[in-house]
């Protein structure tokens, strides 16, 4: 059976095009699918019919995209909670070590900008522990735990405004250590610093972003 036959290419092209989620995840789960279908058309074949019924035959045991792409895209939507669930927890640490920085420039700037700077550090402090405790706990219920026990509904869409308060969080710590930079001795450190920052929010926003359209995709019925 050819596994390129144009009814399955059409049907594995349309569930493709369907699916939002990280990239290794859906790749994964499409090559499953077109995997499934094959062997499925493949069957059919062997049991005397041809190519083209054997596909369509295959095509309506598994259903329409439309039946399908609910289940489909609910697991790409926890594997992107997950995905952004690392990230965040990656990034707390660095969040608090932004925090420590902060503070320490703090006493280093006199009159200019140290209340500011105390201020700032213990909201980074507090965004950090927040985060990195709800990504903990999203790995974990999405994880093992999420092997006994179902992922809830809501968790992905919790985990996208964790990510995305995280990644406003790097953008103020760009800025705050850009401008400690211009006002203290310890440019050097507080500007790489500013720049790790900055990458940090460059990678984890669009991530946030991506979990936030999944989380608000059509899920499967339930009951």
């Amino acid at each position: 059976m050819n596994p390129l036959a144009p009814p399955l290419q059409a049907y594995v092209a349309e569930l493709t095009a369907a699916l939002h989620g990280p990239a290794k995840a859906k790749a994964r789960l499409v090559e499953e699918m077109r995997d499934g279908l094959t062997d499925t058309a493949a069957a059919y074949a062997d049991a005397g019919l041809s190519e083209e019924e054997a596909a369509h035959r295959a095509l309506r045991e598994f259903g329409t995209v439309a039946e399908l792409l609910p289940a489909c895209q609910r697991e790409l939507t926890v594997a992107q909670a997950r995905h952004t669930a690392r990230a965040v927890t990656l990034a707390a640490p660095f969040l608090a070590g932004c925090w420590y920085l902060a503070r320490t420039a703090g006493h280093g700037l006199a009159w200019q900008l140290p209340r500011t700077a105390q201020l700032f550090a213990v909201h980074l402090a507090v965004v950090a522990t927040l985060a990195a405790l709800l990504a903990a706990a999203a790995l974990a219920a999405t994880g093992s735990l999420g092997r006994r026990l179902p992922t809830p509904r809501r968790l992905p869409l919790v985990v996208a405004w964790a990510g995305t308060t995280a990644s406003a969080a790097m953008a103020a710590a760009t800025l705050a250590l850009t401008a400690a930079a211009a006002l203290t001795g310890d440019w050097p450190l507080l500007t790489c610093a500013g720049l790790l920052a900055a990458a940090s929010h460059a990678t984890l926003a669009p991530s946030a972003r991506a979990c936030r359209h999944c989380a608000h995709l059509p899920e499967p019925a339930t009951g």
